[in-house]
């Protein structure tokens, strides 16, 4: 009897509870979640329309880039290289060439190997291998691989410092303060995982010598390890989005975009005149494409010529890869979006495309909608039935924003689901690192260098068991003779 009215007791005791929660629920939801709700509603659908119309712009450009075959060397001087008998090596540019590494146990060879196999007259090319590694036994690796290479003749440069102030940045601008580096034209710059092959030079070069505009040509990224995990394929969509749409949009329009820090050759007079490397963010290669760009210089994107790189094949590195990319844009637009109003040595239209298309709709509004919009204030429209979001809004813009961006992969199609969730998992990473760049707080300046696999790679891709080759959806026909250069 007991049992039972303790029994009876707590089901009564509950149901008082959840009536009075379901009052507090009434009470505050038509005053104050409701207006709140509908605000947010309204912000989201702004900052959608924004993202679309931003989406679609790019769309046409490439249209039209691809439809009246706009290559860059239509639309800028190029002419391959010619010996002079009269002069001989010395008509060729003085090239260095930039390796910065931290640790790179897994890689160092692959990089160094690339970079020491470029194809250049061997006195018009300096290799500088920018060496932060901690670990001693690491550094000593790296330092002998350079030996190794110098005592084949190559010209090769083993550099280190006592610290690692400004990370990158830091050791590019020492980089720069060697006596050597004074002779040199342009600089090519290389991180520890990206393999060049060895005629990067000849292809990029030429466009620097014969128009003296261009500070920057930017190369496109190859995935090797694209095929590792599902992860791997979810990041080569979105970044073959990037490279495929957005560098050549800015390329094409107002030879404009950001700088990927890597694969790309500069100008070292456009890069003193904008002030050299700075390490007050953690995105250094874009604060320099932007001051770059204000100084009056151009830029130009090679689409059709790829430099092998490694995806991160872990969410850790990944994750930390993201925060660095979403927090340093953020944090850099914070800094420079008054410079870049009262600059004057650009026109009105490429200030408002770097302020409102490059940093606002791209690097800010593009993470806060994503997580805000459809993994907080649409899933609460569910609980609050008094506050509808028109279908053109909640169905029809996300899903054409998401089949534009699919287009940069058409192989990855039918995982479009997979990156939907992967993308709206990362929007919460991506969003809160955003606002601690643009607040300037907590981790705004932390620096992981990402994980690279290198060799451990091929090691466990040739452990696999091997499958019967068959024909999948998303396949692509594949050529049975090698791609040109013109080749995409």
């Amino acid at each position: 009897m007991d049992r039972l009215s303790a029994t009876n007791a707590f089901e009564g005791a509950r149901d008082d509870i959840s009536m009075q929660l379901s009052l507090i629920w009434a009470q505050i939801k038509a005053p104050l979640l409701v207006p709140l709700l509908r605000i947010a509603v309204f912000l989201c659908l702004t900052m959608s329309l924004m993202l679309f119309i931003e989406r679609v712009y790019m769309a046409v450009v490439i249209l039209l880039v691809k439809l009246f075959g706009r290559k860059p060397e239509k639309r800028y001087r190029w002419e391959p290289m010619k010996d002079d008998v009269e002069l001989g090596n010395s008509a060729y540019p003085m090239v260095l060439v930039q390796i910065p590494m931290y640790n790179e146990r897994e890689v160092y060879q692959l990089s160094i190997g690339a970079a020491c196999g470029l194809s250049w007259p061997s006195d018009r090319i300096i290799i500088q291998v920018l060496d932060d590694s901690t670990d001693p036994t690491i550094k000593d690796l790296v330092e002998l691989e350079c030996q190794r290479w110098a005592s084949k003749g190559i010209n090769i440069k083993y550099e280190i410092r006592d610290n690692r102030n400004g990370y990158k940045a830091g050791a590019l601008k020492e980089g720069m303060k060697r006596s050597y580096v004074k002779q040199c034209d342009y600089v090519a710059i290389f991180d520890a995982d990206f393999q060049p092959e060895p005629d990067f030079l000849w292809r990029t070069i030429p466009f620097l010598v014969h128009n003296p505009e261009v500070a920057l040509i930017q190369a496109r990224w190859k995935f090797v390890n694209a095929d590792e995990c599902l992860m791997t394929r979810m990041q080569e969509m979105s970044l073959d989005y990037h490279f495929t749409v957005e560098q050549e949009v800015g390329s094409s329009t107002y030879a404009f975009f950001g700088f990927n820090g890597t694969a790309g050759v500069w100008r070292i007079a456009a890069l003193n005149e904008a002030g050299g490397w700075k390490d007050r963010t953690t995105v250094e290669d874009m604060d320099l494409a932007v001051r770059a760009s204000l100084k009056g210089w151009k830029f130009v994107y090679l689409g059709s010529l790829k430099v092998k790189n490694e995806l991160p094949s872990t969410f850790k590195a990944y994750r930390y890869q993201q925060h660095r990319w979403s927090c340093g844009p953020a944090n850099l637009f914070r800094k420079m979006v008054l410079e870049i109003v009262r600059n004057k040595k650009v026109t009105l239209w490429k200030k408002v495309h770097v302020i409102y298309s490059f940093f606002l709709v791209r690097k800010i509004v593009a993470h806060i909608v994503t997580f805000v919009f459809y993994c907080v204030v649409l899933p609460a429209t569910v609980l609050v039935p008094e506050v509808t979001v028109p279908k053109w809004g909640a169905v029809y813009i996300p899903s054409i924003i998401t089949l534009l961006n699919a287009v940069g992969t058409p192989r990855s199609l039918h995982l479009m689901v997979f990156w939907i969730l992967f993308e709206n998992v990362m929007s919460f990473h991506r969003t809160k690192a955003t606002f601690i760049g643009l607040l300037e707080v907590g981790r705004v300046n932390e620096w992981i260098v990402t994980e690279k696999l290198g060799d451990a790679l091929k090691v466990k891709a040739s452990n696999k068991v091997p499958k019967k080759p068959r024909f999948r959806f998303g396949d692509r026909y594949t050529p049975s003779h090698p791609p040109d250069s013109t080749d995409e």
